[in-house]
């Protein structure tokens, strides 16, 4: 291994690299992880030397918090290459202030932005050669952090520690995706974290998703926890809905996380002259609209998917199957997205950022 100083993070490279051993036409969301890993530690009330070292499994106290009280949160990004070799981030300042954001909600310390950025860009320069070019291939990137302090005692923890780890993508889901719109669990109440991607969060869906999964479907579309008659996100993902030619999303809210897809695809839809309207959707008239044929789409949004096309759902037992439509606003909508963040079409927005 070799050591360098480069502007205030220490960097140890490691000694050979894995990805020979990679197939990158054939990876799991998730699964595989690049040479390198940034890590920052909060101690003694301030952050430390920030380091960028070769990713490994570390050591943890039995007692940190973390484990114990569940202080953790992260972020979910990507990166694309275009074709001159050149590595684009997307809205990482959106990120940036709701990973701090998140941080507040779970009474953690924030990270500053020289520390998430620059460890960010350095740790992407290091592992270029895991970004893959094409339209498709993308490096998901996992800001996350928990807290490392040790002890029982029910409090906020006085250590944690930060880290960024990347990991080569394809598409998140793959195949027919079915919904059930959930009538008992929700996602997230109001005064909640729910506007905090809290891993409590996700940990807390896996339940009635896997009860979901049992009867045939990948995925539950959550409801509002008061009355569940209005419906919220998809899974892990913002959800929308086309009634006759009329974008229909739920605002957001405590419960409602504030996605940067989703608020990219409402300001790309209207750009295009697709007419928006973000307001509570109720599940009752979905339903009406699926019986007398308004109902023209649905589909989630997010990082690690982008744009997912939900082919039907299902409610009270009764299953609405979705009558697939030629040049929907899903594709336009993705086609658009994907392309600007790949660099292949003029970035109007100013959304992305070189590396």
């Amino acid at each position: 291994m070799s050591t360098t100083q480069t502007n205030k993070i220490e960097i140890i490279k490691a000694s050979t690299s894995k990805i020979k051993d990679v197939d990158f036409d054939n990876i799991h969301f998730g699964d595989v992880f690049t040479d390198h890993l940034f890590e920052c530690d909060f101690k003694n009330g301030e952050w430390q030397k920030p380091i960028i070292k070769p990713y490994a499994p570390f050591l943890m106290d039995p007692s940190s918090k973390v484990f114990h009280y569940g202080q953790a949160i992260f972020e979910g990004m990507k990166a694309y290459k275009d074709d001159n070799n050149d590595i684009w981030l997307f809205r990482p300042d959106e990120n940036f202030k709701r990973f701090n954001n998140s941080a507040t909600r779970m009474a953690m310390p924030e990270v500053p932005e020289e520390i998430f950025m620059e460890g960010l860009k350095q740790l992407l320069q290091l592992d270029e050669a895991w970004v893959q070019k094409g339209n498709g291939s993308s490096m998901y990137i996992r800001p996350f952090m928990i807290a490392t302090g040790a002890g029982v005692m029910a409090n906020p923890s006085d250590e944690y520690k930060f880290m960024i780890l990347l990991s080569p993508a394809k598409a998140y889901y793959s195949g027919e995706v079915k919904v059930l719109i959930a009538e008992h669990f929700s996602r997230a109440a109001n005064g909640g974290i729910g506007a905090a991607k809290a891993a409590g969060n996700y940990a807390a869906q896996f339940y009635p998703t896997n009860l979901a999964n049992k009867e045939g479907f990948q995925q539950v579309i959550w409801t509002d926890d008061a009355t569940h008659t209005k419906l919220e996100e998809a899974g892990t993902m913002n959800v929308f809905f086309r009634i006759n030619d009329t974008l229909l999303t739920a605002p957001t809210s405590e419960r409602i996380l504030d996605g940067i897809t989703r608020k990219s695809l409402i300001e790309m839809a209207k750009s295009e002259g697709i007419n928006v309207d973000v307001r509570p959707v109720l599940v009752s008239e979905l339903v009406e609209a699926a019986k007398n044929g308004s109902l023209k789409e649905i589909f989630g949004a997010g990082t690690a998917a982008v744009v997912s096309v939900i082919k039907g759902f299902s409610y009270q037992d009764v299953y609405y199957e979705m009558t697939p439509i030629e040049n929907s606003y899903a594709s336009q909508l993705k086609e658009k997205l994907t392309n600007l963040q790949n660099k292949i079409s003029e970035d109007a927005f100013g959304w992305t950022v070189k590396v």
